[in-house]
């Protein structure tokens, strides 16, 4: 899995971020599959966490190069993310956390 994010998705990762943070996991999700990256794996399980289906969630937070069992809550890894969205929109297109 590439490890770098363009412009464009990183903007769709935090409108996405949102709507998951905001209730609507069914549009995080449906938003999230089609694009890659570790960024989008990482939301991708965090959607996962968000509607209880924890074998996904690990599936996913694997491909984000992410440690399932040493995550954080919910509300933690959303505001984690959001964190290395912007960190990665600073950095350029050659960043990804």
């Amino acid at each position: 899995m590439t490890a770098v994010q363009t412009p464009d998705e990183l903007r769709q990762l935090q409108v996405l971020a949102a709507q998951l943070q905001a209730g609507d996991w069914h549009a995080a999700h449906d938003g999230v599959q089609p694009i890659p990256g570790l960024l989008a794996a990482w939301l991708h399980g965090i959607v996962h966490l968000q509607e209880g289906d924890l074998e996904d969630a690990e599936n996913w937070y694997e491909r984000a190069g992410k440690r399932f069992r040493q995550r954080e809550s919910l509300a933690q890894e959303l505001a984690q993310l959001q964190a290395a969205l912007v960190q990665a929109m600073a950095e350029g297109p050659a960043a990804d956390a």
